[in-house]
């Protein structure tokens, strides 16, 4: 059984790979948050050169709608890989997920409800003082 620290890392490992395989590159950086039965993950700088220039050069409003039409879509076909990616990982099914993205910063949030809270190892005394 893994730690909450562990798990967190592994959801981001693992989205970090999917974004990286699905989606042509990965983020510069991803965070994994364990809220109770929410596995919460922050992806930052998502956008590809295309993505940028299209947000740039369009109408601000047309280039973000059809980002993040784009970005929805392909979560959505996706949904399937990432729904048995966070049950490998945390031991619970999905209830449901959510998805946005920021075209101004290049962010993405992608928030699983789980149908119950993953179970999770406390981390021992020495792995808490070297987490600090």
């Amino acid at each position: 059984m893994m730690t909450q620290g562990e798990m967190e890392a592994a959801v981001c490992d693992g989205i970090s790979r999917f974004e990286h395989e699905y989606m042509g590159r990965g983020p510069k950086e991803v965070q994994c948050y364990l809220i109770g039965d929410l596995v919460l993950v922050r992806l930052k700088g998502v956008l590809t050169a295309a993505e940028k220039h299209l947000v740039q050069t369009v109408a601000p409003e047309r280039g973000r709608d059809l980002l993040k039409d784009v970005r929805t879509q392909l979560i959505e076909i996706a949904r399937p890989a990432l729904e048995t990616l966070i049950e490998t990982i945390t031991g619970s099914k999905t209830s449901s997920l959510h998805h946005d993205i920021s075209t101004i910063f290049g962010e993405e949030v992608i928030l699983f409800s789980l149908r119950s809270r993953p179970e999770f190892r406390q981390a021992s005394v020495i792995q808490k003082r070297y987490a600090q």
